[in-house]
């Protein structure tokens, strides 16, 4: 019985993991399209880089690298990701387009994505001109939304959809 209490537990935990990651998602959608807009305003517009943008870029990459963590758990000790790998060997993997996407294309796109969020961020910090700053940051936080639109499991994706929340 205390086996059974102990993976309820387990399970649980992962499904309050599971829902964190998901709705910090959303969280990351809407600062990084925020930070997409000022740093393309600043870029066209000649104004400074403020202490606004400054924290705007925190912000987005304290989400990303939150999200990140949650998700390095559920890869390593959820049922997708490495249980996946270890169960089936990474050639089944490859070849099965479900367990691919879990196992590395949801895995690698986000971890580039959250890499160009921390180079962005990091622009903030050069002593560099504005007009700089904001072009860098502009860049690098567009293609990180395009690889995270692309690599999040949507609804209606075949396979690999997730609820919304």
């Amino acid at each position: 019985m205390r086996a059974d209490n102990g993976r309820a537990v387990v399970d649980l935990g992962m499904a309050i993991i599971l829902f964190l990651h998901s709705l910090l998602r959303w969280i990351i959608l809407i600062l990084l399209l925020a930070a997409i807009i000022k740093s393309y305003t600043g870029m066209t517009s000649g104004r400074p880089f403020s202490e606004g943008d400054r924290k705007l870029g925190l912000f987005l990459m304290i989400s990303a690298h939150t999200t990140l963590l949650l998700g390095l758990v559920l890869w390593f000790f959820g049922q997708f990701g490495l249980a996946l790998a270890v169960d089936n060997g990474m050639g089944a993997v490859m070849k099965n387009a479900v367990m691919r996407y879990w196992v590395v294309e949801h895995f690698v796109g986000m971890l580039i994505a959250v890499a160009l969020i921390t180079v962005g961020r990091g622009v903030a910090k050069k002593s560099i001109p504005d007009a700089a700053r904001f072009r860098r940051a502009f860049w690098l936080f567009l293609v990180a939304l395009i690889i995270i639109l692309v690599t999040i499991p949507w609804p209606f994706r075949t396979g690999v959809g997730r609820p919304w929340l």
